[in-house]
């Protein structure tokens, strides 16, 4: 699984979404203008507090997915990047020793 292309791919949709609500919105308050519902700084205001909003929204859902990405990928048993780098360190002590032990053994 790769996390990163995955994180990349939701990263890209959220950025697609709101560039598409913000066009939305532009399209809508501009339409509500010529209408004589809304006057243009009215419109502005409202563009500016819902986008606000969204975005506010927007990030609480970006904590709330890479909370649930976390608890997948740790249910799936895929190891955090610390404890890989913990592994390695490891690994390297461990081949080290091993080295050192067949350099004694060869003098």
């Amino acid at each position: 699984m790769d996390t990163s292309n995955l994180l990349r791919q939701l990263l890209m949709l959220g950025i697609g979404t709101t560039s598409l609500v913000a066009e939305r919105m532009r399209q809508v308050t501009e339409e509500w203008v010529r209408e004589g519902r809304l006057n243009p700084e009215q419109a502005k205001g409202f563009v500016d507090d819902f986008m606000a909003q969204f975005n506010v929204d927007q990030k609480t859902l970006e904590i709330q997915m890479q909370r649930q990405i976390r608890n997948i990928m740790q249910d799936l048993g895929v190891p955090r990047q610390a404890e890989m780098d913990e592994l390695r360190g490891r690994l390297d002590r461990l081949e080290r020793q091993v080295r050192e032990l067949e350099n004694k053994q060869w003098r």
